[in-house]
């Protein structure tokens, strides 16, 4: 068969996410695991940017983006109606989705490497990244998910990048005030496609 091909690292919160779409809509796919620093020339010439996920069409049409990934899974077979009806979902998610993926990753990224990032101590870093949590806290407060009573492409777009910050600082995480996040996010790391997203592969060799 001719497959679609993703090119994909599985810790990489981006390629998580847009592998829970393709998940979720039940298209298969030809998953291939790279080694971010060994990059397989396949995937350099498909998209020279280099970063996963990388999604290469059997039409030869390449998506480049996790958030172009996920709408083209989910406009084929949006099985879970992750998108809501009229796409309702996607223009509530836009400004969550927004924000997660420029101040919000900025503040991930100092947070989890501070020697990268000398100019302040950790915890400068970690309450930047609050101003979202408490926002998502305050959302989940009202709902089990951030849109309502069922996932949708806002959680699963967040999801992936909230569970790397929780990582970086476990005992923290477990105590701050964010009891709700802490549901959501454990909901998520029980579920099933979770485990999916999460499944080992060997690395990819042409």
């Amino acid at each position: 068969m001719n497959l679609p091909i993703l090119y994909s690292f599985r810790r990489c919160p981006y390629a998580m996410r847009a592998c829970a779409a393709l998940m979720t809509s039940g298209i298969p796919v030809e998953l291939r695991e790279v080694a971010l620093r060994a990059k397989p020339a396949a995937l350099l010439a498909a998209s020279p940017k280099g970063s996963v996920p990388v999604l290469v069409l059997p039409d030869g049409r390449v998506l480049e983006q996790s958030w172009d990934i996920m709408l083209w899974a989910l406009r084929r077979n949006d099985a879970q109606n992750w998108l809501g009806e009229h796409e309702a979902n996607l223009a509530a998610a836009l400004p969550l989705v927004l924000e997660n993926d420029t101040s919000f990753k900025r503040a991930l990224d100092c947070y989890k490497y501070p020697e990268r990032h000398p100019d302040q101590p950790q915890h400068f870093y970690r309450a930047q990244g609050e101003v979202f949590l408490q926002k998502l806290e305050t959302r989940l407060s009202v709902t089990p998910y951030l849109l309502g009573e069922k996932m949708s492409i806002a959680d699963a777009a967040l999801l992936p990048f909230v569970r790397q910050f929780a990582a970086v600082d476990a005992a923290w995480f477990a105590r701050a005030p964010y009891p709700k996040l802490r549901d959501w996010l454990d909901s998520f790391t029980r579920s099933e496609l979770f485990v999916q997203v999460m499944q080992k592969f060997p690395v990819w060799q042409a």
